[in-house]
């Protein structure tokens, strides 16, 4: 789970830049996620991500022959996920608990392997994301309940109660639903990537949800691992109009004796969603004397600031947050290491040209869905000075000589051969999640240190046309 407060944090600071949407908390900021799981998934499954031209109608795909496979696959998908609940009770009567990953129940309990390989999935089983890959044989569904989740699902059924998934299928995503779930209580259902952002879906109406949401309240009123069920429900009153009971819950929040950074997080989310910037201001400098290096608190100041006009004091937060702003415009301390083939590497080796320093992992979902642009923005620009090293946060050299060789990756990679929190180029650089792409003119300054999506190829054009790293607009 390396990185992903890191990604949260990330994902914060881009807030303004995301138009008609309510802030992202904890919990919505995994709604951010849900257009690259889309994007993922739609190349997972072999969908077309960029438009046809209208001049060659042969290239488009038959659009009813898709839908009829879609659908195909859909229903075999739903036979799986029904042997799949079947086979997970007959595992509990026996053993009096759930499995601990998929395979368990193989062969006894679920006798076709195959029924653990989604129709819709090119990959033969694998999940689409990397944490939830089965150790023991190929397995296309995202186990919720497996050891790494147990803890956090167990907290979760208690708030939602087993209508919850349990088992989910991401490999049939497109504009209709996420994904498709088997729930605790065996139900097959289709629903959003983030399921908690429709409960009312899940519980069938809004009331039903609202009643689950308050009785969780009630049984646990100050458990902070309940927090998460307050943006929840005041976006449910809001809805139905109720905002007398919105406001309680706001106030009754903010008057909690909890101070560690899940409450501010929560806090941030519901003031933000509620629009009360004012009100956000005190609590946030009261958490920053609490926890004055805490990033999260920082990134949040950032914002609040820059919501009440003053962008002065939001650039001061921005900068305390990440002191990486500071090195902008000045040159890159160089490095001296050996890349995964065992020769040496520095970054004066490629004075000269424009160079993308990439820290990312194979076990890293955000890296693996940026590499297609970067091998998109490397192909289109290597022969007019552009190169990309590598900088590898893996501990295992096979797993990333495999994704090298089956990705066709040209660059260079640096690898030591420890975790990242230990990676002697890690600590240099003060890299504290991935992905972190540090873009470097030719003249060995840094432009900056988040070169991804679209950016990166603005920004590679800006600096192969010899504009130096403090002429870049303060934009990107």
């Amino acid at each position: 789970m390396l990185g992903i407060a890191n990604q949260h944090e990330e994902v914060l600071k881009v807030f303004e830049s995301l138009e008609k949407r309510l802030p992202i908390s904890e919990k919505s900021e995994k709604e951010e996620t849900e257009m690259k799981e889309i994007l993922t998934a739609a190349t997972m499954i072999g969908l077309p991500m960029t438009s046809v031209n209208a001049d060659t109608p042969a290239e488009k795909p038959n659009a009813g022959l898709m839908m009829e496979q879609h659908e195909k696959n859909i229903e075999v998908c739903t036979q799986n996920l029904v042997a799949i609940g079947e086979a997970i009770q007959a595992y509990q009567k026996e053993h009096g608990d759930f499995p601990g990953w998929l395979s368990d129940l193989h062969p006894k309990h679920l006798t076709d392997a195959n029924t653990l390989i989604c129709p819709a999935d090119e990959e033969d089983g694998k999940t689409i994301f990397s944490m939830s890959t089965d150790p023991k044989m190929p397995v296309s569904y995202g186990y919720q309940f497996h050891p790494e989740y147990r803890s956090e699902k167990s907290v979760q059924r208690e708030m939602y109660g087993d209508v919850m998934p349990l088992v989910r299928c991401r490999h049939h995503e497109n504009e209709d639903f996420g994904c498709l779930n088997l729930s605790f209580s065996s139900k097959i259902y289709k629903s959003f990537g983030v399921w908690e952002s429709r409960l009312e879906d899940l519980y069938g109406s809004d009331e039903a949800a609202i009643t689950t949401l308050e009785n969780a309240l009630a049984r646990h009123p100050d458990d902070p691992r309940f927090f998460e069920v307050y943006p929840q429900l005041i976006r449910l009153y809001t809805k139905v109009g109720n905002e007398q009971s919105a406001n309680v819950l706001i106030e009754r929040l903010k008057s909690s004796t909890t101070t560690d950074l899940d409450y501010y997080r929560m806090l941030f989310d519901v003031l933000a969603r509620a629009e009360r910037y004012e009100d956000m201001l005190a609590p946030f400098k009261e958490a920053e004397q609490q926890h004055p290096d805490a990033e999260p608190i920082l990134w949040r100041l950032a914002y609040i600031y820059r919501k009440l006009g003053n962008t002065e004091l939001a650039d001061v937060y921005d900068r305390k947050a990440d002191p990486t702003y500071e090195l902008i415009g000045k040159p890159v301390p160089d490095f001296s290491a050996t890349d995964l083939d065992g020769n040496p590497i520095s970054l004066q080796d490629y004075r000269g040209k424009v160079v993308l320093l990439d820290f990312w992992g194979v076990w890293c979902g955000f890296c693996i869905e940026e590499m297609p642009n970067l091998k998109r923005v490397y192909d289109t620009y290597k022969d007019q000075g552009f190169a990309i090293i590598g900088v590898s946060l893996d501990d295992e050299a096979s797993a990333l000589r495999d994704y090298i060789k089956e990705n066709d990756l040209p660059w260079r990679q640096v690898f030591s051969g420890k975790a990242w929190r230990d990676d002697p180029l890690a600590q240099q650089y003060n890299i504290t999640g991935v992905p972190s792409q540090w873009l470097i003119d030719r003249d060995g300054k840094l432009i900056t240190h988040k070169a991804r999506g679209e950016k990166l190829e603005q920004l590679v054009v800006e600096a192969l046309k010899g504009k130096s790293a403090s002429h870049i607009p303060k934009s990107f």
